[in-house]
């Protein structure tokens, strides 16, 4: 089976991410989704998550690591991960993929799950790997600092039976869940 990378984000209408190393809204039931997804998985086996530094330093400690998955550091500088159960560090996105390609480690993992930051995204989906874009597109502006990186031709929208089709609303903030597939995407 080849590695796919999923990418899961949210965006606000002017494709924002963050704010301050923080999320600008608040919306449990999207939240929820990202759990739900980032954690189902077949088999008994944990799905990896692959995050930045500044998303991992955006986690709430009470949160941390997040809970049944493999957390996958990226970082050029070291990273604090003591005490923290299925945490591990990584230098590169290419580093991260070469242990996920090891054979013997695609035994305890389901699905790959790339959940941030901005310059994470933007090598996830410049990588051979990029398979999907779970996108949950928030149809408000917010003022933001951090953006999701600019989508190519090379996604078509999909569907998943798991994924909701109609537009959510949630403290009068209306969104939708899109899924993108990478066309380019080569199973090896």
């Amino acid at each position: 089976m080849s590695l796919k990378l999923n990418l899961i984000a949210a965006v606000c209408e002017n494709m924002g991410i963050g704010k301050n190393n923080d999320l600008p809204w608040r919306l449990k039931s999207e939240m929820a989704y990202f759990t739900r997804m980032t954690s189902e998985s077949k088999n008994n086996k944990k799905n990896v998550v692959i995050m930045g530094r500044k998303t991992w330093d955006s986690i709430p400690p009470k949160y941390k690591p997040l809970n049944n998955r493999i957390n996958f550091i990226l970082s050029r500088s070291n990273v604090y991960l003591d005490g923290y159960k299925d945490c591990f560090a990584f230098k590169s996105l290419d580093e991260a993929i070469d242990k996920l390609n090891n054979k013997d480690y695609k035994k305890i993992y389901d699905n790959v799950w790339v959940i941030g930051g901005s310059l994470i995204y933007k090598a996830s989906m410049a990588n051979k790997y990029f398979y999907r874009l779970y996108l949950t597109e928030i149809k408000k502006q917010y003022d933001c600092d951090t953006y999701f990186p600019k989508l190519n031709g090379n996604l078509k929208e999909v569907k998943d039976d798991c994924v909701p089709e109609e537009v959510q609303e949630e403290n009068g903030i209306s969104f939708v869940y899109k899924i993108y597939e990478n066309i380019d995407y080569k199973e090896e």
